[in-house]
């Protein structure tokens, strides 16, 4: 789950990290209010919306005036943003956030996520601060320092007096670093954070530490313990068809090919892309309908593959385990007859009751193409996407 900036910043004070002064306003009249409230003569102007680059796409202004504002505000609330980040997608500014202007003597960067590799919480920071980040990592690795955190103890003083100090921060600096990365640790753990990145932490006029922008996602599966994190969530940030497969417990991923996929397992789901790709083709999803799947959920998949326009051909990969092939073979006959399929439909299944399930199919009355193994109905998927493009 993703957040607003503006929802990271009021995180972040809880835990006492420092951001400049802001308040989130939804209409023109509200943002000049808001800025009446920051106070100061300038202020930055900032469209909420979950994707980085904001600043290159139109949506951070710097103002100096309440009139300025009210102009910026009025341009920005209602507008539909697409960056580098949101993968073609663009995503709609409803909100905006009025912070006060601050004087910038560097820019820093600093994150925390999960090393999966080495099971524990990494943070990552440099002096090379910015929006152009990923372009320092890409060119000038180099620069990125990290630090590992041991699960058991925690983060450790000289961890953050090493990262400090790689950065070329003073002896006032490096301690002011060392209270915002505990703090930082610490909201990671308790909140169950997946992704955590300041960007930029600045150095400001006086020579102090700031969070100028904040970034958290959260782990969706631990919510469950975090109802003032779940009460958060802004769902005209999301793809529409993955937040529709999220209510049926379906993970669902868009992708930008043309043939449709339905399998249970993740791990099976990703082969099954792979095959498709081998075979010339380009999956349009990823979808897990999960290993104890039913027949509503089969016909809830068929309604969130057929909602785009973009789809020529359907695959179907069910290995029978927990359910039987028969019942997957009901579900895929009911959808049919529910939804309307009209593109070409191609089935494998393997597992308990294959036999009974492949003969359903075959006796039904609704257009399918059954393939023996994976590589067979990669291939037929494939055929049958270019013969209907």
């Amino acid at each position: 789950m993703n957040f607003h900036e503006y929802q990271a910043k009021e995180l972040f004070s809880q835990y006492g990290i420092p951001v400049p002064a802001g308040k989130v306003a939804d209409n023109p009249d509200s943002a000049v209010k808001a800025a009446e409230a920051v106070g100061g003569s300038m202020w930055v102007v900032k469209a909420q919306v979950h994707a980085g680059g904001r600043g290159k796409a139109g949506g951070v202004k710097l103002v100096r005036s309440l009139e300025e504002l009210r102009t910026e505000a009025e341009k920005m609330l209602g507008m539909n943003i697409s960056t580098y980040q949101t993968g073609g997608q663009s995503f709609p500014v409803n909100q905006v956030l009025i912070a006060e202007a601050i004087d910038i003597d560097q820019e820093l960067y600093l994150s925390a996520l999960i090393d999966r590799t080495n099971r524990c919480v990494a943070f990552m920071g440099s002096a090379a601060g910015g929006v152009d980040i990923e372009q320092v990592a890409h060119d000038t690795p180099e620069k990125i320092i990290r630090v590992r955190v041991n699960p058991t103890a925690g983060l450790q003083a000289y961890q953050c007096r090493q990262m400090g100090f790689g950065m070329g921060l003073n002896a006032r600096q490096v301690n002011q670093l060392t209270r915002i990365m505990r703090a930082l640790y610490k909201l990671f753990t308790e909140k169950d954070l997946s992704l955590l990145e300041v960007n930029p932490l600045i150095i400001d006029g006086n020579g102090d530490l700031l969070a100028l922008d904040a970034k958290i996602n959260a782990d969706g599966n631990a919510l469950f313990r975090h109802q003032a994190l779940a009460a958060m969530r802004d769902e005209t940030q999301e793809d529409p068809t993955e937040l529709e497969a999220s209510k049926h417990d379906l993970n669902y991923v868009t992708l930008d090919g043309d043939i449709a996929c339905m399998v249970n397992g993740a791990g099976l789901a990703m082969a099954t892309m792979d095959v498709i790709k081998l075979n010339g083709g380009d999956p349009a999803n990823f979808l897990d309908v999960g290993g104890g799947t039913n027949a509503e959920r089969v016909k809830e998949a068929f309604k969130l593959i057929l909602a785009g326009d973009k789809v020529k051909a359907i695959l179907v990969n069910i290995f029978g385990g927990i359910v039987r092939c028969d019942l997957i073979a009901e579900g895929i006959i009911s959808a049919a007859h529910e939804v309307d399929i009209n593109v070409p439909l191609v089935v494998r299944l393997e597992g308990t009751n294959v036999d009974k399930g492949r003969q359903m199919l075959e006796d039904s009355d609704i257009a399918v193409i059954v393939a023996s193994d994976l590589n067979d109905g990669a291939k037929k998927v494939v055929a049958a996407a270019r013969e209907a493009a």
